[in-house]
């Protein structure tokens, strides 16, 4: 289950890749919604965004962390960072521009289950300081704060 996202919103948001126009590595973003864009990033991890913005509009969001239910252990297990959660999917450079979709094997399926707004909670994204000041300020992470309160329908 995700748990954690940030959203990255056009051309204009300085804290997106895309903010420097299409380029090679971009080039996904500025495409169709529903595809993966995977890059490499200080030279030894992984992240994975999902295309979300219409043909030509680069929005992004960021999977930041998730959960897994241990069969063995019977309790859920938090894998916190967009990198961790990379290298737990073994997600790679493989997937980059991937229809996110069983034919290519990483896909989001809906379990059923529920959240009640007033369990996400929105603040600041991460590291982006070099974004100045309207743009770090966004409030554009949002987190699953209490999972226990989630509930199947």
């Amino acid at each position: 289950m995700i748990t954690e996202v940030e959203a990255y919103d056009g051309p204009l948001d300085r804290a997106s890749h895309a903010s420097h126009g299409r380029t090679p590595r971009t080039k996904i973003m500025f495409g169709p919604a529903g595809r993966f864009y995977v890059y490499f990033t200080y030279g030894m991890h992984w992240l994975v965004n999902i295309v979300t913005g219409p043909e030509d509009y680069p929005a992004a969001v960021l999977v930041r962390a998730g959960k897994y239910h241990d069969a063995e252990k019977r309790e859920w297990v938090a894998v916190n960072g967009p990198a961790r959660l990379t290298k737990f999917l073994k997600i790679t450079g493989a997937q980059n521009g991937k229809i996110a979709g069983k034919k290519t094997g990483l896909w989001f399926e809906d379990r059923g289950t529920r959240i009640n707004r007033g369990n996400i909670a929105a603040d600041k994204r991460v590291g982006i300081d070099y974004a100045g000041p309207v743009w770090k300020n966004k409030l554009y992470r949002f987190t699953l704060t209490t999972f226990k309160k989630c509930y199947r329908k």
